[in-house]
């Protein structure tokens, strides 16, 4: 029998089941705890946001765009939503493009402005590749950041001329979590390009940050459901009132012509109230979870020789936890770790799940040998006490296993891990 996972409990109750064993002539199922500590890549699934789900995904349907009562009732629905969005995000409803998820949400602020107005775009060298591809693929360029991974300004100014139309700064980085310095990058693009258009990737940033407010300056603002506890397959962009931009998606016209396409009810309820319960529980627990990274950091480089934290601490998000372990190879970590019950990452993963140099340590300055033990652990709301402590012991064991070469290593094929 396979692994199965539960539904997580109530917030701070900590890990996931995991069922491990079954199967003729093999020791009997067992039940222990999952240490999870990916949460950047997908948080679980608020229990908010699973009621509200919950008719939609069972006795009610209806598709948005129909005239009766059912397709009547999913239309208000998404709208319902649509204005808790909006507010969380410090928008006017009709800003509020709802998509399949962050992906395509930043995909359609950077390919849609310059289909709609040409030039050409900017972009840090640490973005997340759904902006990073959009950019290089349209003949744009990146700009240098500094050692802790933020923006260099003065390059940003250099960089930027009337010939640019949009530019793209990440407020929180999915790798190491930087937060940028958004309203001076405005400022840099209000003198230096003032008709460019500024795009931030705040998929990293909602749970930790005031998004409202951070994002403020910005133009187009991309967001994911399931970096807050809302479902995979939910999205939004944020596009203030003035900026134009060409749908990648045509067909339908919903989305005011934006982003054609039946909507997602399920999916845009179940964000909807995901977010409203991380902004509004944000105040409890960014603190808590921000002492529970620092103890892991702090209990990492104690137990680990050799273990460093990337970026400087005061820079970053509450959640993420990125050292770098020197002479250990990021992957054979993660398979330790991994038999061991703890779910971690290291660089981007293609996908293919095979790992790829980081960009974003390579544009930070850190050296390759020692990006290759990159280790990243990032926590989430309902990250315990006892996560932390796990995680330590789970890493020390696996990294001595590792240095003292008492570690069989069968590396999984490529796409065995996504």
């Amino acid at each position: 029998m396979g692994r199965t996972f539960s539904r997580p409990g109530a917030p701070g109750s900590g890990s996931l089941g995991l069922e491990l064993g079954g199967g003729a002539g093999s020791l009997a199922a067992v039940e222990r705890p999952l240490v999870y500590l990916d949460h950047a890549a997908t948080t679980p699934l608020r229990p908010e946001a699973f009621e509200a789900m919950r008719p939609w995904l069972t006795e009610r349907a209806g598709n948005p765009s129909g005239g009766h009562s059912a397709a009547r009732a999913a239309r208000a629905a998404i709208e319902e939503a649509r204005e808790v969005v909006a507010t969380c995000l410090g928008a006017a409803p009709g800003e509020v493009v709802f998509t399949s998820g962050g992906t395509e949400a930043d995909n359609l602020a950077v390919t849609g402005v310059l289909a709609r107005r040409g030039g050409s775009a900017v972009c840090s060298a640490v973005e997340h590749h759904a902006v990073l591809h959009a950019v290089e693929r349209s003949g744009g360029c990146t700009v240098t950041v500094d050692a802790a991974g933020v923006v260099d300004l003065d390059a940003l100014a250099a960089t930027l001329d009337g010939g640019v139309s949009l530019v793209s700064v990440m407020l929180a980085n999915n790798e190491v979590g930087t937060v940028q310095p958004l309203d001076a990058v405005a400022g840099v693009v209000r003198r230096a390009a003032p008709g460019a258009v500024l795009h931030t990737d705040a998929v990293q940033a909602v749970a930790w940050v005031d998004v409202a407010a951070a994002a403020a300056p910005a133009d187009l603002v991309a967001v994911s459901a399931h970096k807050f506890g809302g479902p995979q397959g939910a999205g939004a962009l944020v596009v203030r009132e003035g900026v134009e931009l060409e749908p990648m998606l045509v067909g339908g016209g919903q989305e005011r012509e934006r982003r054609s396409g039946t909507q997602n009810v399920a999916g845009i309820v179940g964000m909807a109230a995901a977010l409203e319960a991380t902004v509004a529980q944000r105040p409890v627990v960014e603190p808590r979870v921000r002492a529970l990274r620092d103890r892991l950091v702090d209990g990492l480089a104690a137990a680990v020789p050799g273990c460093v934290e990337s970026g400087r601490r005061d820079t970053k998000v509450a959640s993420i936890a990125h050292v770098l372990v020197d002479g250990v190879e990021s992957e054979a970590l993660l398979v330790l770790l991994d038999e061991a019950g703890l779910c971690a990452s290291a660089a981007s993963s293609c996908a293919s799940g095979a790992l790829e140099p980081s960009h974003v340590l390579a544009a930070m300055g850190v050296p390759r040998a020692l990006a290759a033990g990159s280790l990243r652990l990032s926590l989430g709301w309902p990250s315990t006490d006892g996560d932390v402590d796990r995680a330590i012991d789970i890493v020390a064991d696996a990294v001595r296993r590792l240095r003292a070469g008492g570690a069989a290593i069968d590396l999984p094929a490529a796409g065995a891990r996504g």
